[in-house]
């Protein structure tokens, strides 16, 4: 359940700037399927993509943080 909530605002931040899974993936220096298990939520982000991530689409980390998951 929380890898799923992850993933779903995960792509649809990537979605927003305008990234292909493809792409996003290239420049996250990921393959296309580790990121999309991650959008689906097959698989937890770790917290070094979670900051890659966030960098690459230029927000901040809590702003990719499920609502929930928040402190």
């Amino acid at each position: 359940m929380e890898a799923e909530k992850w993933g779903r605002r995960i792509r649809a931040f990537r979605k927003l700037k305008g990234y292909t899974q493809e792409s996003f993936a290239k420049e996250l220096g990921v393959s296309v399927s580790i990121l999309g298990e991650v959008e689906r939520g097959n698989r937890m982000p770790t917290t070094e993509l979670i900051e890659q991530i966030a960098h690459l689409l230029n927000i901040s980390k809590e702003d990719l943080t499920p609502p929930n998951e928040k402190e």
